[in-house]
């Protein structure tokens, strides 16, 4: 299987599970949302739609450019893994910090 399934599979997870976190500690007052455009969005249904939508549609983006431009598709997507799995950590830490 190709490394850049997986690596969009990753992608898609962590956004989403960023979503989850975000709006578990949103609603119990632990944090707030980051993202301006996101946060009146926060504990509504709304929400989770826009991130699950908006992961959906930049893996879409990403395997497209892949199918162009196979280095620049995996070094960028590999950056967004990256990027999305501190803001994951960054997440969970104030979790476990805050419990």
């Amino acid at each position: 299987m190709s490394p850049m399934k997986y690596l969009v599979g990753a992608l898609v997870g962590l956004v989403i599970a960023d979503g989850l976190i975000t709006q578990f500690l949103v609603k119990e007052g632990l944090a707030r949302e980051g993202n301006p455009i996101l946060e009146p969005l926060v504990g509504g249904s709304a929400f989770m739609f826009v991130k699950i939508a908006g992961a959906l549609v930049c893996a879409y983006i990403l395997w497209d450019i892949y199918k162009r431009w196979e280095k620049l598709a995996l070094v960028s997507t590999s950056c967004l893994v990256v990027c999305y799995t501190a803001i994951v950590i960054w997440n969970l830490s104030v979790f476990f910090i805050a419990g």
